[in-house]
């Protein structure tokens, strides 16, 4: 019997569970070492993370934190240590996934991301979304269904993507942007909606004497008023 033995029972162990079963693992043990911690789901939890090295099968770290993770990883056997992807979600080669982000699997074909890429922490990438190659997405950046990204493309935190839309290759994006619209090879935009970098911030110039425009009008107005008073 195929057996898996998933340290960590958190919500993201119960998603390890479900692309266990996918990979066709029979058997799921869980370990916490949080003693609150008794099920993950319809699994209960069997013991302590120190338990794993006495129980047969592979062995796989649901924990979201790199450093937690890490340390769990040295104290366990390399050669039991396995890593899972879900069959509808591909993750290219050296690719980088930070803490809390989340690579949705498709409803049809495939997620993607592609080789080299890094996703920071707490970035969330939605079903059937393609990611090219060596880009760069910074944290809290947020990918909506069916969305395609190029490659070495550099994406900054807080960003947002409309479903459905193509991003080209070698784009640069500010951080908290909101990106409605597809974007052509090489653009360089920021804002909300996403404008041209020079036109960002001529227009961010422009926004900040709005309080010296309006005074300007006011006392306009208010001599025209006297003029018509005459």
């Amino acid at each position: 019997m195929k057996q898996l033995i998933i340290i960590g029972a958190s919500g993201h162990g119960k998603v390890v569970a479900d692309c266990a079963v996918k990979n066709g693992y029979e058997h799921i043990v869980f370990l916490d070492d949080d003693e609150s911690v008794t099920h993950c789901g319809k699994y209960r939890v069997m013991g302590r993370s120190a338990e794993a090295d006495r129980l047969p099968g592979d062995v796989i770290v649901a924990i979201g934190n790199a450093g937690f993770r890490k340390k769990i990883q040295t104290e366990t056997d390399e050669r039991r240590l396995v890593t899972l992807i879900h069959p509808e979600a591909v993750v290219g080669d050296d690719v980088e996934i930070g803490a809390n982000t989340t690579v949705d699997r498709a409803t049809m074909g495939a997620t993607r991301v592609g080789k080299g890429t890094k996703l920071d922490n707490l970035i969330m990438v939605a079903h059937n979304v393609e990611i090219g190659c060596h880009n760069a997405l910074a944290s809290q950046t947020g990918i909506a269904g069916s969305t395609k990204i190029g490659s070495h493309c550099m994406v900054g935190g807080q960003t947002g993507f409309a479903g459905h839309i193509k991003v080209g290759d070698n784009v640069m994006i500010g951080a908290q942007s909101g990106i409605p619209d597809n974007v052509a090879d090489g653009s360089k935009i920021m804002g909300y909606p996403a404008v041209g970098i020079k036109e960002f911030f001529r227009n961010y110039a422009y926004t900040r004497r709005l309080g010296e425009l309006f005074a300007q009008v006011r006392k306009l107005q208010s001599q025209v008023d006297s003029l018509s008073d005459k």
